[in-house]
């Protein structure tokens, strides 16, 4: 392993940087001083308009294509990142997919697909991670707090993200003597495109209405909390952060 440098300024993968919130915590994350690499599944585009947003504000960052799910793909992630910048220090693990259908109605395929995305997904990025993280870093995937909403709809959503709960709350055990943190962030309701979608005026005010503090999330917000686990939070450990307005 390379030597660890200062947490003050740390080389970062965003897995699904090139939208909503993984988007906003790349950004974030470059503001903090750290080095970004973009990774993304296709949309070119929108990845390298994440990186050029990051260098005209000042900060250093690269765009990455890698299916999350393809082994070969992201150990060439990985060794992208190490030849550009020297090593890695953070994994913030925001790809995702998201289906909502009633458990009667869901298609096998859509199940497939989100558990291929976010089940073995997950695990492929978080064993790279745990391989190859420099001393000192940290590992910070991404649940959802409709595990604890029981909302009708997510069954199969739910299900692959109590998988993801279930591999971050093992691994930060199985680290043990790296110095390397490994949390989840469960965000609730948060005005992206992917819980926007397909949702009328109704719904979504209700959603809104439910936390005290009587709004949607926004990707900021969540942003702030993978900031905070990315970078100061070295007494934070095995934990799943609820990051939801108080709503649960």
């Amino acid at each position: 392993m390379s030597e660890q440098p200062s947490t003050a300024r740390r080389v970062v993968i965003v897995t699904g940087g090139s939208r909503g919130i993984g988007r906003e915590s790349a950004e974030r994350l470059a503001a903090d001083g750290h080095t970004v690499v973009v990774n993304y599944a296709g949309n070119r585009t929108e990845a390298e308009a994440a990186v050029a947003a990051i260098t005209e504000a000042g900060g250093t960052a690269m765009a990455f294509r890698a299916d999350v799910a393809d082994e070969v793909a992201v150990s060439a992630l990985f060794d992208a990142a190490e030849e550009a910048f020297g090593g890695v220090d953070v994994l913030v693990h925001a790809a995702g997919v998201m289906s909502v259908t009633p458990l009667v109605d869901t298609e096998l395929d859509a199940l497939d697909r989100m558990h291929r995305t976010n089940i073995r997904g997950t695990f492929v990025v978080d064993q790279q991670a745990a391989r190859r993280l420099r001393s000192g870093g940290a590992i910070i995937n991404f649940s959802s707090s409709v595990l604890g909403l029981s909302f009708p709809g997510y069954t199969a959503y739910a299900a692959s993200k109590g998988a993801v709960e279930a591999m971050t709350l093992i691994l930060a055990r199985e680290l043990r003597g790296r110095d390397i943190t490994v949390n989840a962030v469960a965000p609730g309701p948060t005005a992206t495109a992917l819980f926007l979608d397909g949702k009328d005026e109704e719904t979504v005010s209700k959603l809104a209405a439910q936390p005290p503090l009587e709004r949607l999330g926004r990707p900021e917000d969540i942003a702030e909390v993978v900031s905070f686990l990315a970078g100061p939070a070295r007494w934070v450990n095995g934990q799943v952060l609820r990051a939801n307005g108080g709503i649960i």
